[in-house]
């Protein structure tokens, strides 16, 4: 029997219920048809499976859902599986919900479109794991699928990276924000310092950050064959002043 995995900072389920409200305020779930129309314009799935890892409170997997797609969301969280479920509900909409940590999720040959949104990706110490997530992906997608990713790109990291950054929170109190880059330009950490009615609680978490080639490589590395970068879900150019890192990797026929 391998080893049991060491606890890491994305298992704390008390973090993803205090950050919710300002990771996920309404302007950003509002803004979800736009994204997804903008995504299968740049996607240009050849069926209707969709696969959305790391799928949060399920906005993505939601909307999809509500254009006839049939959608599995795949999250170890369980405050935000439960948000997830919830909102598909009010949509009444179908989807199929499974709480799994995305390096052990895998189902061959089973989906036309995967998705990898909002930096869900580099959150392990050895990036082997990282290639792991994307071997998986790659083997459960179909032939011809293809798999988006959206992500904060290391370029745009450098061009914007501030050590300590703050801001007032709707309804009262400040998240402060403290940054470092470690292991030679490879990883962030970052600590968020929430202060609420006279009280602070603080969560410290880490992850990798890609340059646009070393995503591409990666991809390449998992069997991808077919890897096209722009700037943003829009499907602008990926260049000094893109917003984001989008990368759409598809498997061969």
């Amino acid at each position: 029997m391998p080893p049991a995995r060491p606890t890491e900072w994305f298992e704390n389920e008390d973090f993803w219920r205090s950050t919710y409200p300002f990771m996920f305020p309404p302007s950003r779930l509002d803004g979800t048809p736009a994204e997804v129309t903008s995504l299968l314009r740049l996607a240009k799935p050849r069926g209707k499976t969709v696969l959305d890892l790391c799928s949060g409170p399920g906005r993505f997997a939601v909307e999809l859902a509500r254009r006839g797609f049939r959608v599995t969301g795949v999250d170890r969280t369980r405050f935000l599986m439960n948000k997830a479920r919830a909102r598909a509900r009010a949509a009444r909409v179908d989807v199929e919900w499974v709480l799994s940590d995305m390096r052990d999720f895998l189902r061959p040959g089973a989906y036309h479109l995967a998705l990898s949104l909002f930096t869900s990706f580099g959150y392990f110490d050895d990036k082997a794991e990282d290639l792991g997530v994307l071997r998986n992906l790659h083997a459960s997608l179909r032939p011809g699928g293809v798999l988006v990713m959206e992500l904060m790109s290391k370029e745009r990291l450098a061009r914007i990276f501030q050590p300590t950054t703050s801001q007032r929170l709707p309804g009262g109190g400040w998240l402060i924000e403290r940054h470092a880059i470690f292991d030679d330009w490879t990883r962030i950490r970052n600590e968020w310092i929430l202060i609420r009615r006279g009280r602070s609680r603080a969560w410290t978490f880490h992850h990798t950050v890609y340059s646009g080639q070393e995503l591409r490589t990666l991809l390449e590395s998992a069997g991808f064959g077919d890897v096209s970068l722009y700037g943003s879900l829009q499907g602008g150019a990926y260049g000094t002043e893109a917003a984001r890192l989008v990368a759409v990797a598809r498997k061969a026929r």
